[in-house]
């Protein structure tokens, strides 16, 4: 039975718009983030001592993962492309479960973690990167002062992100156990505002959202934007800084005589003594 979102979910991203720039960036793609998370997620796979037969690629899909991750597993790999927000995969199908820089734009996040927790056989893990929050804060900070000043109002233009903090929750919700989140911040540099707006459209990352404004920006907004953003995220040598923020989640279907994590309390060696360091609130004897 395919999986149908709650009622109560709200609609953040037009799938139609989605899927529209994600056609336009097909043709000439800017893929530097997607191979440096698939040589990540290699490299993170390398260190699973669990061998995998069964592996699927949570879709939408590009050949990256499969050109750089594929080559070093020795299981069966398919794609699973989301119909909408639902996956086609039957329970205890896979083994492992990758998805790179696709769960982003998910209106159900919860919804599909839970299905993908459904299709992984017993101890078969899931590990994926998405965008995270601190994402192009730049370009956000820019506009929104850009339009206040010219329009006397912000819409909005950045996709509100997830929260490295939340996803663990996110993963114990939908059923996973030895939930594990982190991130990492890369910081990429461009010649102008621009040339990171053309970018972001070649990575079919512009903006999706259902509350977005449908009209073209006013040439004086954009005018501003660029000179705000110049001024404040600019180094030296003038060129301008944009943050991407990538968030690692990983998570196993539950499986008989599974490592269980510590009881809260029970450890026998404080963290501060085994690092050699004070712990605060400790005073000097």
């Amino acid at each position: 039975m395919p999986y149908i979102a709650a009622m109560t979910t709200p609609v953040l991203f037009d799938p139609h718009a989605l899927a529209l720039h994600r056609r336009r960036a097909s043709a000439a793609p800017a893929d530097f983030l997607l191979r440096h998370v698939a040589e990540d997620m290699a490299d993170r796979l390398a260190v699973v001592l669990r061998p995998f037969e069964r592996a699927a690629e949570i879709g939408p899909l590009s050949p990256v993962l499969a050109q750089i991750v594929r080559p070093r597993l020795t299981a069966q790999w398919q794609s699973e492309i989301m119909e909408g927000e639902a996956l086609r995969l039957q329970p205890e199908s896979i083994d492992l479960a990758l998805s790179a820089l696709a769960l982003h734009f998910v209106n159900d996040l919860p919804g599909l973690l839970s299905q993908i927790r459904r299709a992984l056989s017993p101890d078969g893990l899931l590990m994926a990167a998405l965008i995270g929050g601190s994402t192009l804060n730049e370009l956000r900070a820019a506009f929104s002062e850009a339009e206040l000043e010219i329009e006397g109002g912000v819409s909005p233009r950045v996709a509100p992100f997830a929260d490295v903090r939340d996803m663990g929750g996110l993963l114990q919700r939908a059923g996973f156990a030895l939930p594990v989140a982190d991130s990492e911040t890369l910081t990429v540099r461009y010649d102008n505002v621009f040339a990171l707006m053309a970018d972001l459209r070649a990575m079919g990352a512009t903006n999706p959202m259902t509350q977005r404004r449908k009209s073209f920006t006013r040439r004086a907004t954009l005018l501003r934007m660029a000179e705000i953003y110049g001024k404040r995220f600019a180094d030296a040598d003038e060129r301008i800084r944009a943050t991407f923020e990538i968030i690692w989640i990983s998570g196993w279907a539950p499986a008989a005589g599974q490592q269980k994590p510590l009881k809260p309390g029970s450890a026998k060696t404080r963290l501060a003594d085994a690092l050699s360091v004070k712990e605060y609130g400790e005073k000097d004897v």
